[in-house]
């Protein structure tokens, strides 16, 4: 939907944004054998799995899929792994090329820059650059070639072969950057043809489903927000003895001294039995304890 164009085009800003400045304030090319491939592919690679990662990390369909499980309702009837096995396809298709979107964008922008690649591949040029020497050897050659990115280490006799491999690696890196582009588009193109065309839904019944998942998630996180808070109203009035908010307090509880460590602590969940959980120590003290204890009056008009 126009939702998920919306916020992969500012995924994609803001990635192309981040690899300008990590770029300006951290690449510096070492310009030595062996260091320059290790260098420049550190730099294309490790931020685009990281950022694949966080793409895989902040998609909520990532941890419906890890957590999900089979519904005891659904064991009375005979299952249907075929069926099964698609959804987790889709969906695991789904989230990838939600997650894939600031990984490609930051090599896309890498490769077209072309500054990475040419720090990582010029050692490997295979070019006879004028002013040189015949008979150097391979190794020497290398040296020279390893420092061409780096134009303060390289001979005043060799400045034009370094501009002449300068370009060839700023070539192939952005010839490279713009058939990543290329590739990625008509894949996105393709995948969206062969979903419609496999859909059982027409076009105009396809839009109606996308907007009704998306309202229920909203409607859905609207509901989630007020009952946990109504219900953790109800814990906490039990144990401070009036309601949050309230403008006529007439009474207030005072907690005793067990009370206050009871809820002071670390705690996640505790099962309760088959089908509930305690989210709280307050939560656990609520169902459990009686309400009894200090309370103290308060005047209606301060």
């Amino acid at each position: 939907g126009k939702e998920v164009i919306i916020a992969n085009a500012i995924i994609a800003i803001l990635t192309i944004g981040g690899q300008q400045l990590f770029s300006f304030f951290t690449f510096s090319c070492p310009c030595h054998v062996g260091q320059n491939l290790i260098y420049g592919l550190a730099f294309l690679g490790v931020p685009a799995l990281i950022l694949l990662v966080v793409g895989y990390a902040l998609n909520n369909q990532t941890w419906r899929l890890v957590t999900g499980k089979r519904s005891p309702l659904q064991k009375e009837t005979t299952p249907n792994q075929l069926l099964h096995c698609k959804l987790i396809c889709f969906v695991l298709c789904s989230i990838t090329g939600r997650a894939l979107v600031a990984p490609i964008t930051w090599l896309a922008v890498t490769l077209i820059n072309g500054s990475y690649y040419v720090c990582a591949m010029s050692e490997y040029v295979s070019v006879h650059y004028y002013g040189a020497d015949p008979n150097v050897t391979a190794n020497e050659r290398r040296r020279i070639l390893a420092a061409f990115p780096c134009s303060q280490l390289v001979p005043p006799e060799l400045t034009r072969a370094r501009d002449e491999v300068i370009l060839l690696l700023r070539y192939q890196s952005q010839v490279a950057g713009w058939l990543l582009i290329a590739v990625v588009v008509i894949t996105v193109f393709l995948s969206y043809c062969l979903a419609s065309c496999f859909s059982p839904l027409s076009f105009l019944h396809f839009r109606y489903w996308s907007s009704y998942v998306y309202n229920e998630q909203e409607l859905f996180d609207e509901a989630t927000d007020q009952h946990s808070r109504l219900y953790a109203m109800q814990h906490v009035r039990k144990f401070f003895g009036f309601v949050p908010g309230s403008e006529n307090v007439k009474e207030i509880r005072i907690p005793s001294l067990r009370e206050w460590q009871a809820i002071s602590g670390l705690a996640f969940l505790k099962r309760v039995d088959e089908e509930h959980y305690d989210y709280s120590l307050l939560h656990d003290w609520a169902l459990k304890e009686s309400v009894n204890g200090k309370f103290l009056k308060t005047d209606e008009d301060p």
